[in-house]
């Protein structure tokens, strides 16, 4: 296919916001504006776990594993715990990123961190890394199990070489990561961490963007002036500027991501608070221009839900879902179309639509052709009307759902705490989807990049393929 026929396609998919050069996933969502769809096309439909069909590799990682894959400079990044341990060295649980190679899945290096002392209140046992990381060139940028923002060497410590100014790695083989410098949100910023660190981060120009999981012991917010959300200098490491905007209303944890979107010529950073709202501010400088409440007035507190779904920025708009920890179980959730060229409290002047039919949802939304994919906790995948919010369909996949359904090649795909990974047509008609066994549950989305599939379980990955013609045919 020549290129200016595959750019007209990427367009009229209504998938482009910004120039594709690679077909490389570099952070969660594949870009800034963390829409979870991809203009790839050729990917696979079936495949097999058990036979091996159209499974090109498959690497172990850890015993339960929630930081989503990302693919660039040839390598494949995840988060996941030390329950299969790569250094027989370091047999304790520990938090674990892993890098592999992505032409045949070898092991390269990790970055390993011990757990915090304090157990479960701020770092839950065997959890593991949950943050995915986001690629820039040869620096990665992730948060620890610790809440360190830490910016690595892509190439660990295998080019021989301790690049950047941090020179205390406490592992320095060649299959350790090599850090450049880190940020520990507890220590240094105040903050918090109520069970667990997961924000991943996303980048532009110099600043690193990321939450901090400030959030609440059971009676009250014990740093309710530590920031919750940050601007980091990518190079150094240093807070540019900083919001604490959810102060002491956090109704438990601040376990979402930023996303980016130019809005009216101005680079917004887009924040969803602990306290239910979900905030806009001038990436630049940290100016907060607007506020949206993702709840109906007059709901009492204990009932407020809030972000965890990272926001999606498309076609001018920010679409966002609203849900609780995972540990309090379904109840009543909503998903909004959001205008972020208004200014203020814009929960009422800057709803665009509001879908109420949608339960408790920790997942990120898949926009393109047109339709808007979004996914409960309970299992149940909603295709909506992006523009006005009319639902089409609903699907159950009858089992819970932690990750998020990925929009690409014409299809959706969304896989389930049971190990289901279903595979359905794009399309505002809902078709019988075909449904794939992982053999083990998949909290993760899969994720596209060069052509390959990559879906993680709680214990493999697997780079999954659609096999070439033979000749003839």
């Amino acid at each position: 296919m020549n290129v200016k026929f595959n750019s007209i396609l990427l367009v009229l998919a209504g998938l482009v916001t910004c120039p594709l050069i690679s077909q490389d996933w570099p952070m969660l969502g594949g870009t800034a504006q963390r829409n979870m769809a991809s203009a790839m096309m050729n990917l696979p439909e079936t495949w097999d776990v058990k036979s091996g069909k159209n499974i090109k590799w498959n690497a172990q990682i850890g015993s339960t594993s929630y930081g989503n894959p990302v693919v660039a400079d040839g390598k494949v990044f995840l988060g996941t715990n030390n329950g299969n341990p790569r250094n027989p060295n370091i047999q304790e649980d520990k938090g674990v990123l892993m890098c592999f190679r992505e032409s045949d899945g070898k092991f390269l290096w990790q970055a390993v961190t011990d757990k915090l002392a304090s157990g479960s209140q701020n770092d839950f046992p065997e959890q593991g890394v949950c943050s995915s990381p986001a690629v820039e060139g040869k620096h990665l940028y992730y948060v620890s199990n610790r809440g360190e923002l830490v910016c690595l060497d892509t190439e660990g410590f295998l080019d021989g070489k301790n690049d950047g100014p941090f020179q205390g790695e406490v592992y320095q083989g060649s299959s350790d990561a090599d850090i450049v410098w880190k940020l520990d949100m507890m220590k240094e910023l105040g903050v918090y961490q109520r069970n667990m660190a997961n924000s991943s981060p996303v980048v532009w120009e110099d600043l690193v963007f990321v939450v901090t999981s400030n959030g609440r012991s059971d009676e009250k917010v014990p740093s309710p002036k530590a920031p919750s959300f940050l601007a980091v200098n990518k190079n150094t490491g240093k807070v540019v500027w900083q919001d604490n905007s959810p102060g002491d209303d956090i109704l438990r944890g601040q376990w979402s991501s930023p996303a980016l979107g130019r809005v009216d010529g101005l680079q917004q950073a887009f924040f969803a608070g602990g306290d239910g709202w979900l905030y806009g501010f001038n990436a630049q400088t940290g100016e907060r221009l607007w506020k949206f409440d993702l709840n109906p007035k007059n709901i009492g507190p204990e009932d407020r839900n809030y972000g965890i779904a990272t926001p999606v920025f498309s076609e001018g708009k920010v679409l966002m879902s609203a849900g609780q920890d995972p540990d309090k179980g379904s109840g009543r959730g909503a998903a909004y179309s959001i205008n972020p060229a208004k200014r203020g409290d814009i929960s009422e002047s800057g709803k665009v639509w509001q879908y109420e039919k949608l339960d408790r949802s920790i997942s990120t939304a898949a926009v393109g052709n047109g339709l808007a994919f979004l996914s409960d906790l309970d299992g149940i995948l909603h295709c909506l009307d992006v523009k006005t919010g009319t639902p089409y369909w609903t699907f159950d996949m009858k089992s819970p759902v932690w990750g998020s359904p990925l929009l690409a090649d014409g299809k959706v795909y969304l896989g389930d705490e049971d190990g289901d990974l279903a595979v359905f047509r794009a399309h505002s008609k809902l078709q019988q989807p075909s449904v794939i066994d992982m053999a083990d549950s998949v909290y993760s989305t899969p994720v596209p990049a060069n052509g390959v599939l990559y879906v993680m379980t709680r214990t493999q990955l697997y780079a999954i393929t659609t096999p070439k013609s033979e000749p003839g045919k």
